[in-house]
């Protein structure tokens, strides 16, 4: 019994799956290259492709710029307050709203930054927050 199990599992985890994975292989490895992915440990390479996991939400507000507002604006402060309160699944909504992904990319965290800008409408109220997710502007109306 024990050997019959051991060549199913072989079977099912190893080799009906060789060709799609060699297929696979063939297609990453022309795009890239191995020797350029030689120089990174398991984790660092999870990173650079999956991005972090976590992210520290207090330097993510320490890292932003801000156009056509200052920082001690009642709406930036408003809308940090708010933010923070936030559960985790709801902030990571917000950065995929932003980016495009709700994790922070391969690079460090110190230098992922954003800016939050004034759209400067006439009637502000008749606006919603909106983002441009390839500049990493989030539009803010007063």
């Amino acid at each position: 019994r024990k050997e019959y199990v051991d060549l199913y599992v072989n079977y099912e985890f190893n080799e009906s799956v060789q060709k799609p994975f060699q297929d696979f292989m063939r297609g990453f490895l022309r795009g890239c290259p191995a020797r350029n992915w030689k120089m990174f440990l398991p984790g660092e390479l999870q990173v650079l492709l999956e991005g972090h996991p976590t992210v520290d939400w207090h330097l993510l507000e320490k890292n932003v710029v801000y156009r056509l507002y200052n920082k001690s604006d009642k709406t930036i402060q408003d809308f940090w307050n708010v933010f923070h309160k936030l559960p985790e699944e709801k902030k990571k909504m917000f950065l995929g709203f932003l980016s495009g992904s709700d994790r922070i990319p391969g690079y460090q965290l110190e230098c992922f930054k954003f800016s939050i800008v004034d759209p400067q409408a006439k009637n502000p109220d008749e606006l919603y927050p909106s983002a441009s997710t390839c500049s990493l502007i989030f539009f803010l109306p007063r």
